[in-house]
């Protein structure tokens, strides 16, 4: 047994138990195990002032590119999920778009061993909905769950028809495994920035919330036949939001999450052709911003993800349309969700709640509560000053918008 730490002063925040005050907390193994009067009396091995922090469950993160299994030059599980820990997040869900796909559970178990072996932090494969990802014949979905897949996806790759699509979700309904979606119809989406002011005064060619609205409302409409348990997202747009809202309405078993950086950055980032803005979905306008964290903070979008896709410098250095997409965030999650609290668009508890107990739900994990002796502990200090992209930066990707930056809000310790 590891020693017992008591932390006073300490803002305790766990949306799973409905907790929310300042008290004495006790931690021992990852596990809270005593509050208030109950931890002012226990004897411990140490005790530390939190005043002005927070005690929260570890973070779960729904989809994160470890860049491994594949090429390791932007990045191996081991220093992603390195950063991932120092971040906050123990727990993550890896996309099957690996190199070799997640189509089979040897691969998967590959995954898992190598973040057991690591030791940051818990890797939780989605497996490919489609064998290669190739969207024309279903994947061994049975081997890839008794591997230990927490569901099935295509992530941005399309499907032959939507009749292979039913017979997928038929399938992945009658196996119970959740189906992960990244809406996209491929058709409408060979551009590489939203369809909007920006992109043509830049000359890029847009990409629509169609794109995403439409594959969307497909998407729904076969899980109203089948009704299977879907799970939308990265989601970037108000169109989407309304229809995952008249989905759960309908009493449809769909959740959603967003990208943290979809709640802070609009199409007005990639002026200049800044490459670093370059991300899929793309960053849409001001309105879908503001509906998307409308979306957040009613719980019509229930997650919120950091889509961490790190990229090594030279992958950012082609014209903006050529440069490869993707956003190095696990790191800059905390802060800027730490900013949404300041600015009064989210309360802390939902967050909390956003980034815990709520990806924990939809994975149907003991997770993301102080409680769960595999959730994890933070000591969360948000009004720490940091600089992003800096000395203490630990993932391999610096591909950041906000490089150089100074942000508020760190973990202080994990336990």
């Amino acid at each position: 047994m590891s020693a017992l730490i008591r932390y006073t002063g300490v803002r305790v925040i766990d949306p799973a138990t409905g907790t929310d005050t300042v008290q004495s907390a006790v931690v021992q193994d990852g596990v809270v195990v005593a509050l208030g009067s109950a931890a002012d009396l226990l004897v411990v091995n140490e005790t530390q002032a939190a005043d002005g922090c927070w005690l929260t469950p570890a973070f779960v993160d729904l989809c994160a590119r470890l860049r491994e299994p594949g090429p390791k030059q932007h990045g191996t599980i081991a220093s992603e999920t390195r950063a991932a820990a120092a971040a906050g997040f123990k727990h993550l869900v890896l996309p099957p778009d690996t190199h070799p796909v997640i189509d089979h559970g040897a691969v998967a178990l590959q995954v898992i061993e190598k973040a057991t072996a690591a030791g940051y932090a818990q890797v939780y494969p989605v497996g490919a909905l489609t064998k290669g990802l190739e969207g024309k014949s279903l994947a061994s979905m049975g081997g890839l769950k008794a591997a230990g897949c927490v569901g099935v996806g295509q992530a941005r790759q399309p499907v032959a028809s939507l009749d292979t699509l039913l017979r997928c979700l038929e399938y992945a309904s009658s196996m119970g495994l959740t189906v992960f979606f990244s809406p996209e119809e491929q058709a409408l989406a060979s551009g590489c920035a939203h369809d909007g002011f920006m992109a043509a005064r830049l000359g890029l060619t847009g990409i629509p919330e169609t794109a995403e609205t439409i594959a969307l409302a497909s998407a729904l409409l076969l899980v109203e036949q089948t009704g299977v348990r879907a799970h939308f997202g990265q989601l970037s747009c108000a169109g989407s939001v309304t229809l995952i809202r008249l989905a759960k309405d309908k009493g449809l078993p769909v959740t959603a999450d967003v990208s943290m950086h979809q709640l802070h950055l609009t199409d007005a980032a990639i002026d200049g052709f800044n490459a670093m803005a370059h991300v899929r979905p793309p960053l849409r306008s001001e309105a879908d911003r503001v509906a998307l964290i409308a979306g957040v903070r009613e719980g019509v979008i229930d997650a919120i993800c950091s889509d961490h896709q790190p990229l090594n410098a030279a992958a950012k250095l082609a014209p903006f349309a050529e440069a490869l997409p993707g956003m190095s965030t696990l790191e800059t999650v905390l802060p800027l969700g730490l900013k949404l609290v300041a600015d009064g668009e989210l309360s802390a508890r939902r967050l909390i709640e956003a980034l815990t107990s709520a990806p924990a739900r939809i994975l149907q994990k003991p997770i993301g509560a102080l409680g769960e002796a595999a959730s994890g502990v933070l000591l969360i200090d948000p009004a720490q000053t940091w600089q992003v992209a800096g000395e203490e930066w630990l993932s391999v990707g610096r591909n950041t918008v906000f490089a150089g930056q100074k942000m508020v809000g760190r973990v202080r310790a994990g336990h």
